[in-house]
């Protein structure tokens, strides 16, 4: 063989295996965790686009919302008939959902809030808070802040921010039901690619939740594949990435008094949508 036509070869080799060494991503789990082991509950047909969840009145029964029917399900995580509903707006893309002092209160995918009043009997309705923040917007996150007495939303998809490098958090304060103006934080998109140890454009959250516990606050992005971990202030300390076989698309976080973590994913074209749980285990 020619020595030119050998050391090319050599050379291709060579860089084939440093790009893939240099994009293999690292899997690990945060201290009080392991992500590679859940508990896995199934969810019924009419929760494959399940998009956010809250424990209540414990784990057992899950409360969620899906991308489009503007309705709350009650999910027994070991019925085995239809879930209860109750109709709260109309069809929508909704895609959040958290308790407060103040009541439940549904995210809508252009930052806007829905109070849900009655809910568990024939009488449920809602109040809308329109999110005022001109420019193209896309939210898939909300959670409570109880110490501040807020709810915090956080952007997916914020014009503002691209140019910026961050993600941006809103507050919508609950004495006296309005968002404000100014971003409450903003999450540094640079930290969390050093700390992930992977390239990402943009940080994309789905879900989010205070941990009971550590008082810090727990990030997914299904898009990112990324379980993010970061004070209240918005100040990033950990970064994870997450095995898509077992993350198949996370939408939904919440937290049990105890830790135990439950992270729901929608069915999309790669299978069935479920519940997961880790169990945690205190540091």
């Amino acid at each position: 063989m020619d020595v030119r036509i050998l050391l090319f070869f050599l050379f291709f080799m060579l860089s084939c295996n440093y790009y893939s060494d240099r994009s293999q991503k690292v899997y690990s789990s945060p201290a009080g965790y392991d992500l590679g082991s859940p508990v896995r509950y199934r969810v019924r047909e009419s929760m494959q686009e399940i998009s956010g969840i809250a424990l209540y009145p414990d784990e057992r029964r899950i409360l969620a919302i899906n991308d489009e029917e503007g309705k709350i399900f009650e999910i027994d995580v070991k019925a085995t008939k239809a879930y209860p509903t109750w109709k709260f707006g109309k069809n929508d893309d909704y895609e959040d959902l958290c308790e407060t002092d103040s009541g439940f209160f549904v995210l809508k995918s252009n930052g806007s809030l829905f109070r849900i009043f009655n809910l568990f009997t024939d009488s449920v309705y809602s109040v809308h808070y329109k999110f005022g923040k001109k420019g193209k917007k896309e939210f898939e996150t909300a959670y409570f802040d109880k110490n501040k007495n807020r709810i915090i939303t956080i952007c997916k998809n914020c014009e503002d921010d691209k140019k910026l490098g961050v993600t941006s958090a809103y507050s919508f304060r609950l004495d006296n039901m309005a968002f404000e103006s100014d971003p409450v934080y903003r999450l540094d998109d640079q930290e969390i690619t050093r700390l992930a140890g992977n390239e990402m454009r943009f940080f994309k959250p789905s879900a989010a939740a205070i941990h009971p516990i550590e008082k810090r606050l727990y990030i997914v992005a299904s898009v990112n594949q990324l379980l993010v971990i970061a004070d209240l202030e918005g100040h990033v300390q950990e970064a994870y990435n997450l095995r898509h076989r077992l993350f198949l698309q996370p939408e939904g976080l919440a937290f049990a008094p105890n830790g135990d973590m439950y992270i729901s994913n929608e069915g999309g074209y790669d299978g069935v949508a479920n519940i997961l749980k880790f169990t945690y285990k205190k540091k």
